[in-house]
């Protein structure tokens, strides 16, 4: 009997029994969030001080919605890495239907999340549900992810609530296997922003070679 479940639904619990995805906590796997990160400008750093005041501005305000959060932080973060600019591209609420080798289970639903070029998954959780942070969303990305349409080339995702961010690796292969960056927080000293823009171009250079 074919076991249906909505993307939105899916837990780790459920990609781990039925399509064996395995946590890589060996550092050299994901080393793209690390090295060869690119520059970025004076301006790029201006800019994204503005987007970090502008984020506790927000929080004056709850509650601070998936909506909100992407409007007024991860839009302006995509403007300024010029995201938007050929050769990228990006699509919203893409559908995604994948299923295990035995055909035994179904993972189907709308992905509320912004794709650059089929390689880049970025999804946004609303700061309502804080309490379940970013793990609240990784296992939704890495479902979408195991529908890249090119299996054989890592995929890239990012997770963000806002205030947090956090990059994932998957490698389908016979064995799926992911791992996650560290947590960059807007609270931190500094702006950790600056990192976020820097690994998006990066791993968006990767994924659209």
């Amino acid at each position: 009997m074919v076991q249906a479940f909505q993307a939105k639904d899916i837990n780790l619990r459920d990609l781990i029994d039925n399509f064996g995805i395995q946590l890589v906590l060996d550092e050299q796997f994901f080393r793209e969030w690390q090295d060869d990160l690119p520059e970025i400008t004076s301006l790029d750093k201006q800019l994204l001080d503005k987007v970090k005041t502008g984020y506790f501005n927000l929080l004056n305000y709850p509650p601070l919605l998936e909506g909100v959060v992407r409007m007024a932080i991860v839009d302006p973060i995509l403007f300024i890495g010029d995201f938007y600019l050929a050769p990228l591209y990006i699509k919203a609420e893409e559908s995604v239907h994948i299923s295990d080798q035995d055909e035994g289970v179904i993972i189907k639903g709308k992905l509320d999340t912004l794709i650059l070029k089929d390689q880049f998954w970025i999804m946004v959780i609303e700061s309502k549900q804080a309490e379940y942070s970013i793990e609240r969303g990784l296992a939704q990305i890495l479902a979408y992810m195991l529908g890249n349409p090119y299996p054989d080339r890592p995929s890239f995702g990012m997770i963000t609530t806002g205030g947090s961010f956090t990059f994932v690796k998957l490698l389908k292969g016979k064995i799926p296997q992911y791992a996650t960056s560290k947590v960059f927080e807007i609270r931190n000293p500094g702006n950790d922003l600056y990192d976020v823009l820097r690994i998006l171009r990066r791993l968006t250079q990767l994924a659209i070679a």
